[in-house]
């Protein structure tokens, strides 16, 4: 957590909000359908934008992730098991599963 959002996620308008988006969804991730832990601001908060609650506290700027789908959503790799690997759509599969990238391949 950046330390300017501290007293924001810290604070009980925010709890609220965050327990009612979880409920509002069902508790899983809106992206993949696991178990969702973390309301994501599709908006990123800034320094600029924290204190404005149609942002910040705006439900249809929220939404319910699973960590795995933060971190792509942020672009990071999530965490997987040895052995695993995502495709090219993002499923996870067994790392000895996928083509070799080769030189004129899109990704390369």
């Amino acid at each position: 957590m950046r330390a300017f959002a501290k007293a924001f996620y810290e604070s009980p308008a925010w709890r609220k909000t965050r327990a009612y988006i979880i409920k509002r969804d069902f508790g899983l991730c809106t992206r993949c359908g696991a178990p969702g832990v973390i309301v994501h601001h599709k908006i990123e908060l800034s320094p600029s934008n924290i204190d404005d609650p149609s942002i910040s506290l705006n439900e249809d700027n929220l939404t319910t992730l699973c960590r795995n789908c933060h971190a792509i959503v942020h672009g990071h790799t999530p965490p997987l098991a040895e052995g695993l690997a995502f495709d090219r759509d993002g499923n996870v599969v067994e790392a000895a599963l996928m083509p070799r990238l080769e030189d004129d391949d899109e990704f390369s």
